[in-house]
Protein backbone atom coordinates (compact mmCIF):
# COMPACT_ATOMS: atom_id res chain seq x y z
CA UNK A 1 0.00 0.00 0.00
CA UNK A 2 1.55 3.69 -0.94
CA UNK A 3 1.32 6.20 1.51
CA UNK A 4 -0.71 8.67 -0.23
CA UNK A 5 -2.92 9.50 -3.30
CA UNK A 6 -2.85 13.36 -4.56
CA UNK A 7 -6.27 13.54 -6.46
CA UNK A 8 -6.71 17.04 -8.52
CA UNK A 9 -10.57 17.26 -9.51
CA UNK A 10 -12.33 19.67 -11.49
CA UNK A 11 -13.48 21.08 -15.03
CA UNK A 12 -10.96 22.99 -16.82
CA UNK A 13 -13.33 23.98 -19.27
CA UNK A 14 -15.02 26.39 -16.71
CA UNK A 15 -12.49 28.68 -15.35
CA UNK A 16 -11.71 28.56 -11.63
CA UNK A 17 -13.48 24.88 -11.37
CA UNK A 18 -10.10 23.40 -13.20
CA UNK A 19 -7.96 24.51 -10.48
CA UNK A 20 -7.28 20.88 -8.61
CA UNK A 21 -6.22 19.91 -12.29
CA UNK A 22 -4.64 22.47 -12.94
CA UNK A 23 -2.54 22.17 -9.30
CA UNK A 24 -1.52 18.29 -9.82
CA UNK A 25 -0.48 19.23 -13.02
CA UNK A 26 2.37 21.33 -11.27
CA UNK A 27 3.26 18.90 -9.27
CA UNK A 28 3.54 16.67 -12.02
CA UNK A 29 6.92 18.55 -13.24
CA UNK A 30 8.33 18.25 -9.62
CA UNK A 31 10.16 15.31 -8.32
CA UNK A 32 8.71 13.50 -5.95
CA UNK A 33 9.60 10.00 -3.79
CA UNK A 34 8.08 7.28 -5.05
CA UNK A 35 5.63 7.03 -1.83
CA UNK A 36 2.76 9.45 -3.66
CA UNK A 37 1.18 9.43 -6.91
CA UNK A 38 -0.61 12.66 -8.21
CA UNK A 39 -3.73 11.61 -10.49
CA UNK A 40 -5.85 13.77 -12.48
CA UNK A 41 -8.84 12.91 -11.08
CA UNK A 42 -10.94 15.47 -13.94
CA UNK A 43 -14.82 15.59 -12.91
CA UNK A 44 -14.26 12.84 -10.36
CA UNK A 45 -16.81 10.41 -10.13
CA UNK A 46 -17.21 6.95 -8.02
CA UNK A 47 -15.84 4.68 -10.67
CA UNK A 48 -12.60 6.30 -9.03
CA UNK A 49 -13.08 4.36 -5.70
CA UNK A 50 -11.02 1.49 -6.42
CA UNK A 51 -7.68 3.49 -6.42
CA UNK A 52 -8.60 4.61 -2.63
CA UNK A 53 -7.37 0.61 -2.16
CA UNK A 54 -4.29 1.70 -2.88
CA UNK A 55 -3.73 4.56 -0.60
CA UNK A 56 -3.50 5.43 3.33
CA UNK A 57 -4.13 9.04 2.88
CA UNK A 58 -6.23 11.12 0.12
CA UNK A 59 -5.39 14.64 -0.53
CA UNK A 60 -8.29 16.64 -2.85
CA UNK A 61 -7.30 19.76 -4.37
CA UNK A 62 -10.53 21.74 -5.54
CA UNK A 63 -12.64 24.69 -5.42
CA UNK A 64 -14.90 24.71 -2.17
CA UNK A 65 -17.43 26.96 -1.90
CA UNK A 66 -17.72 27.87 1.87
CA UNK A 67 -18.98 31.55 0.95
CA UNK A 68 -16.09 33.42 1.57
CA UNK A 69 -13.80 35.77 -0.69
CA UNK A 70 -12.47 34.05 -3.84
CA UNK A 71 -9.14 33.00 -3.21
CA UNK A 72 -10.17 31.97 -0.12
CA UNK A 73 -7.92 28.66 0.49
CA UNK A 74 -9.44 25.71 3.09
CA UNK A 75 -8.32 22.59 4.62
CA UNK A 76 -10.87 20.29 5.29
CA UNK A 77 -10.70 16.59 7.03
CA UNK A 78 -13.33 14.46 6.01
CA UNK A 79 -15.41 14.92 9.00
CA UNK A 80 -15.96 18.71 8.03
CA UNK A 81 -16.99 18.10 4.78
CA UNK A 82 -19.95 15.62 6.87
CA UNK A 83 -20.24 17.39 9.89
CA UNK A 84 -21.25 20.79 8.59
CA UNK A 85 -24.31 21.19 7.90
CA UNK A 86 -23.79 24.90 6.18
CA UNK A 87 -20.67 24.05 3.83
CA UNK A 88 -21.69 24.11 0.60
CA UNK A 89 -20.92 20.28 -0.97
CA UNK A 90 -19.83 20.45 -4.85
CA UNK A 91 -21.07 17.48 -6.52
CA UNK A 92 -16.71 16.47 -6.88
CA UNK A 93 -17.25 16.14 -2.71
CA UNK A 94 -20.03 14.54 -2.74
CA UNK A 95 -18.84 11.45 -5.31
CA UNK A 96 -15.93 11.63 -2.86
CA UNK A 97 -17.24 11.04 0.04
CA UNK A 98 -19.67 8.10 -1.31
CA UNK A 99 -16.39 7.03 -2.79
CA UNK A 100 -14.73 6.56 0.59
CA UNK A 101 -18.08 4.56 2.04
CA UNK A 102 -18.01 2.12 -1.14
CA UNK A 103 -13.35 1.96 -0.48
CA UNK A 104 -14.00 1.26 3.20
CA UNK A 105 -16.89 -1.46 2.19
CA UNK A 106 -14.44 -3.14 0.31
CA UNK A 107 -11.35 -2.90 2.32
CA UNK A 108 -9.43 0.02 2.91
CA UNK A 109 -10.71 3.82 4.37
CA UNK A 110 -7.81 6.29 3.59
CA UNK A 111 -7.98 9.23 5.46
CA UNK A 112 -8.46 11.85 3.57
CA UNK A 113 -7.89 15.57 3.37
CA UNK A 114 -9.35 18.40 1.03
CA UNK A 115 -7.29 21.23 -0.06
CA UNK A 116 -9.61 23.85 -1.60
CA UNK A 117 -10.14 27.32 -2.97
CA UNK A 118 -13.07 29.65 -3.21
CA UNK A 119 -13.85 30.17 -6.76
CA UNK A 120 -14.66 33.48 -7.97
CA UNK A 121 -16.56 32.47 -11.43
CA UNK A 122 -17.84 28.90 -12.81
CA UNK A 123 -18.28 29.24 -16.48
CA UNK A 124 -17.19 28.46 -19.93
CA UNK A 125 -13.43 29.28 -20.54
CA UNK A 126 -9.76 27.46 -19.96
CA UNK A 127 -8.44 30.15 -18.16
CA UNK A 128 -8.80 30.76 -14.91
CA UNK A 129 -9.89 33.99 -13.40
CA UNK A 130 -7.55 36.42 -12.72
CA UNK A 131 -8.28 36.48 -9.15
CA UNK A 132 -7.20 32.42 -8.92
CA UNK A 133 -4.25 33.04 -11.46
CA UNK A 134 -3.31 35.04 -8.34
CA UNK A 135 -3.81 32.89 -5.78
CA UNK A 136 -3.15 29.96 -7.43
CA UNK A 137 0.77 30.04 -5.65
CA UNK A 138 -0.49 30.17 -2.37
CA UNK A 139 -2.76 27.06 -3.40
CA UNK A 140 0.23 24.88 -4.39
CA UNK A 141 2.10 25.54 -1.41
CA UNK A 142 -0.78 24.96 1.15
CA UNK A 143 -1.11 21.88 -0.71
CA UNK A 144 2.36 21.28 -0.97
CA UNK A 145 2.89 21.84 2.73
CA UNK A 146 0.26 19.30 3.45
CA UNK A 147 2.04 16.90 1.56
CA UNK A 148 5.33 16.75 2.61
CA UNK A 149 3.66 16.77 5.88
CA UNK A 150 2.04 13.38 5.71
CA UNK A 151 5.12 12.33 4.13
CA UNK A 152 7.06 13.36 7.44
CA UNK A 153 9.32 15.60 5.16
Amino acid sequence: MKKLLVLGVGNILLKDEGIGVHAVRTFWEEKWPDSVDFIDGGTFTQDLFYLFQEYEHIVVLDVVKGGREPGTIYRLAEKDLRDNPEQSLSLHDIDLLDSLKMAEMVGNRPELTVIGIEPHTLDWDLEMTPTLQAAFPGFVQTARKEILGILGH
